[in-house]
């Protein structure tokens, strides 16, 4: 049997094996040649874990944790190993619930909350059994055995979803010595490949904190992201209200009554945009800064933004940070030698803060218009003049650089900080990263108004991810208020648009593996495709069409 072995990081070697070798086998040999440690591979274009066995000629392709499917099975197997350590603790009847990244790791929930001292006893029984490595093993067993299991474990979700999806006929069990959970992705072969990890108390819960993909060898200091504490905490407010905190409890809307939690996300939207337009008024903020990361919705909910203004009586002015990109000529680039539009290099922000303050002086100013297709600034078509009740709303990934504002008096700014977060998990365990919510968000967006696949989408991601760990994260700290731009339904919606896309990728594609990753997501949601009475104004229209201010 061949093996070929490939990546970005060594030559491709073809190498003969024994019939039925473990991916794990063949891993020992190329291992010193990788420069960071491998928890799953690519076998022909499809995600494996490394116990799988190979049966026929093949190509592997060895992954990371720059890798976003296998950073999900590090943060799973890790998941895995805590609950198990738990239940150890302090008794079976102690659950968990996953809720969302934070502080580079995930913010948890429990049932009962854990002392210092219990938390370390937890923490150094995970690390023994590390170093034990214990193997995590899989298996796959029925529907009916399934349901068994997550009702014997009290996960009444699981239990829920798997007994509304027929189709599901068989699922995977992973067992950690008698620990039994259910989990709808890869793990690692056993304990010992969790060797970086931390545990910390944090506000009602506890953080698990791990190494991020930008720096797969350490785990990153900590820093306190008490805005996006404050920022998923409305988000959960927002499953109360709407009652929606499973993808069963969507499943269940999506067949009865969705118009109706359309009609309260936009409420939701609607209250919170008025929250931010009366913050605005009160500190008299004449420049509104707008970031987050990609298909957030900046452009719609800036919009509204003014829309919201203009009922309190003032004037405002849009303008986006694109519209100063440097001339192509003159775009700096990355380190692969590639035009770099990600970076605030790639800004004229001299230009920039010249017209700001010339337009909060009263001037008028002949405001640029980037042409996308000569890759140059156009002028004389926007020359504009502002008086004293006129707030400028600014929307752009590098909004919050304070580089790109520096010499604007900060007293009239007001930043804020967007991006979709959603309380919706499949599970208390399994959870929907933002980060692939975003992704559809993209895939359908580009298809529909940007002439792209969506293997050019998933293709191009990961450098869109880069930009965002470099130009948008780090700068949340900055803003003065988050916006959930999240529209709780958008899943059911989004289905119908992104699950043809996606099976349009072949198997000799080297986007398939994200594709079918992300249609094994899709295949929890029930589709809701009747979409007609989406507002024409909802944020969730930038991305499927039919919004009246975004064109």
């Amino acid at each position: 049997m061949k093996i070929t072995v490939k990546g970005p990081d060594i030559e491709t070697v073809t190498k003969d094996y024994p019939l039925n070798t473990k991916v794990e086998t063949v891993l020992k040999d190329f291992e010193k040649d990788m420069p960071y440690p491998i928890y799953a591979c690519k076998l022909n274009n499809a995600y494996r874990a490394l116990t799988h066995i190979m049966t026929h000629d093949c190509t592997v392709e060895f992954l990371d944790l720059r890798n976003q499917a296998t950073w999900l099975i590090y943060q799973n197997s890790l998941i895995m190993l805590f609950i198990k350590v738990l239940h150890e603790i302090c008794g079976k009847d102690a659950k968990i619930s996953v809720r969302n990244s934070l502080n580079k790791g995930l913010y948890i929930n429990l049932t009962e909350e854990l002392n210092d001292k219990t938390l370390k006893i937890i923490e150094e029984r995970m690390r023994d059994l590390v170093d034990q490595d214990i193997p995590i093993v899989k298996e796959w067993d029925s529907q009916e055995n399934a349901k068994e299991i997550a009702k014997a474990s009290g996960q009444k979700e699981t239990y829920r979803i798997i007994n509304s999806m027929p189709s599901l006929q068989d699922l995977s069990i992973y067992s950690l010595e008698e620990e039994k959970q259910i989990f709808y992705s890869l793990m690692v072969p056993s304990t010992s490949y969790l060797q970086l990890f931390e545990l910390r108390k944090y506000k009602r819960g506890i953080l698990i904190r791990f190494p991020h993909q930008k720096d797969p060898y350490r785990i990153l200091p900590y820093e306190n992201e008490e805005i996006l504490y404050d920022a998923f905490r409305q988000t959960y407010n927002w499953g109360r209200i709407t009652g929606i905190k499973y993808v069963c409890d969507l499943n269940e809307r999506s067949h009865e009554n969705h118009e109706d939690l359309f009609l309260l996300q936009e409420a939701l939207h609607n209250q919170r945009i008025n929250e931010l337009t009366e913050a605005i008024l009160e500190r008299n903020a004449r420049v509104v800064l707008i970031s987050g990361p990609s298909s957030s919705g900046k452009t719609t909910f800036a919009k509204r933004l003014c829309i919201q203004l203009a009922v309190n009586g003032k004037k405002s002015l849009y303008l986006g940070t694109d519209d100063y990109f440097h001339n192509r000529e003159d775009t700096p680039v990355d380190e692969n030698g590639e035009k770099d539009y990600e970076s605030i290099s790639a800004v004229d922000t001299k230009l920039f803060v010249s017209d700001m303050n010339d337009l909060l002086a009263g001037k008028t100013v002949d405001l640029p218009t980037f042409n996308f297709i000569s890759g140059e600034k156009e002028f004389g078509k926007r020359k504009t003049r502002i008086d004293e009740n006129t707030v400028i709303v600014i929307e752009g990934i590098h909004a919050l650089n304070r580089m790109l504002t520096e010499g604007i008096d900060d007293s009239t700014k007001y930043k804020i900080y967007i991006s979709p977060f959603s309380p919706i998990s499949l599970d208390r365990i399994n959870r929907f990263p933002t980060t692939d919510s975003r992704m559809l968000r993209r895939l359908v967006r580009d298809y529909q108004f940007r002439g792209k696949s969506a293997k050019v989408t998933l293709h191009d991601w990961h450098k869109v991810r880069a930009g965002e760990d470099s130009n948008i994260f780090p700068l949340t700290k900055e803003a003065d208020a988050f916006f959930n731009s999240n529209c709780i339904y958008e899943m059911a919606v989004l289905k119908k648009y992104a699950e043809p896309l996606l099976k349009e990728i072949s198997r000799d594609e080297e986007e398939y593996a994200e594709a079918q990753r992300m249609l094994g997501y899709l295949n929890f949601v029930s589709s809701i495709d009747d979409d007609d009475l989406i507002v024409n104004n909802s944020i969730i229209r930038e991305f499927i069409g039919g919004s009246a201010i975004v064109k």
